[in-house]
């Protein structure tokens, strides 16, 4: 891992933006002297103080610290991956495929649907924006009560709270990649 620490991205984002230290230090109310210190990796800021950098920088909080993050967090090998099962757990699996070291805005799962099966008896409905990718095979979306053929490397986006299902009539086990937003994002989009 790189010894990159939260005083080289506040640096960076600082000059990023333009700001002087002087400057810096007036928009977010801290003295220049700790300001000083804390790029240079030789203080420790409170965690207001923390919220006040970020909140000037117009960052979210945590992207402060993601150059302290081991790197190698980043990577799911395919065979960490977890599962997901359904119910019956003989027709459906999700891989997670999203690194798990910390929350992020989307999360990314690969379906396997067995030959003749679908996800569910009735339908999904949920507060997360879903983009599915058939990788291998035919799929059927249904949405609401609307049903759709999707072939290899066709795209669907689902918006939030539309129901829906896949089925897979085949012989074959049919591959889909899911890219979903986590549901405050999904809602804060909504608004928009």
């Amino acid at each position: 891992m790189t010894n990159y620490t939260l005083g080289n991205t506040v640096l960076e984002y600082r000059k990023s933006k333009g700001y002087s230290i002087r400057e810096f230090s007036e928009i977010t109310g801290l003295s220049t002297s700790l300001l000083s210190q804390l790029e240079r990796g030789l203080a420790n800021p409170s965690l207001h103080a923390l919220k006040a950098i970020a909140k000037a920088l117009n960052v979210p909080l945590f992207t402060l610290f993601i150059n302290d993050v081991d790197h190698e967090s980043l990577i799911v090998r395919k065979e960490e991956r977890k599962k997901i099962y359904r119910a019956n757990n003989k027709h459906i699996v999700y891989d997670i495929l999203t690194p798990d070291f910390m929350k992020a805005n989307v999360e990314i799962l690969m379906m396997d649907l067995n030959a003749k099966s679908q996800t569910t008896e009735s339908y999904y409905k949920h507060n997360k924006e879903e983009i599915a990718i058939v990788m291998k095979g035919t799929a059927h979306v249904v949405l609401e009560d609307q049903e759709y053929v999707l072939r290899e490397g066709d795209v669907i986006r689902i918006p939030p709270y539309l129901k829906h299902k896949f089925k897979n009539n085949t012989d074959e086990i049919v591959n889909v990649l899911f890219v979903l937003t986590s549901p405050s994002y999904a809602q804060k989009n909504k608004q928009e």
